[in-house]
């Protein structure tokens, strides 16, 4: 029963923004590490941004920081993208798992089989 399902990718022209959303049922989001990832054709997935299991503080990769913005209500995990460029291009996923601490949480390889993974939405930044 538990699900991870995001939402709001699409074709946005650079300089653009976006809004993604994850929309998480079966659990509660408060007990465990939340992250959003990327992935683009040919590259490795990357952490983009997360909210760390206890403290609830927001990590940002440095490619995004100041650009995106995470936030959680409840069970939804929202990533706001501003002054999108190209390289943003991607697959954005959201992962949740109760092991990854602190800004271990933008780490793919700390999120086990214990883990949650959306399907994915892409974001596609082109004129």
């Amino acid at each position: 029963q538990v699900q991870l399902v995001e939402s709001g990718g699409g074709l946005v022209q650079p300089g653009g923004t976006l809004r993604l959303s994850c929309v998480a049922s079966g659990f509660n989001l408060g007990y465990s590490a939340i992250g959003w990832f990327r992935q683009a054709p040919g590259k490795e997935r990357e952490g983009v941004a997360c909210i760390s299991r206890n403290a609830g503080d927001v990590y940002y990769s440095d490619s995004v920081q100041g650009r995106f913005i995470m936030s959680r209500d409840k069970n939804t995990v929202y990533l706001r993208m501003d002054h999108l460029n190209p390289e943003d291009t991607a697959v954005y996923y959201c992962a949740v798992d109760a092991d990854p601490y602190g800004s271990s949480c933008l780490i793919a390889g700390y999120y086990d089989a214990d883990a949650y993974w959306g399907k994915g939405t892409p974001v596609t930044v082109s004129s």
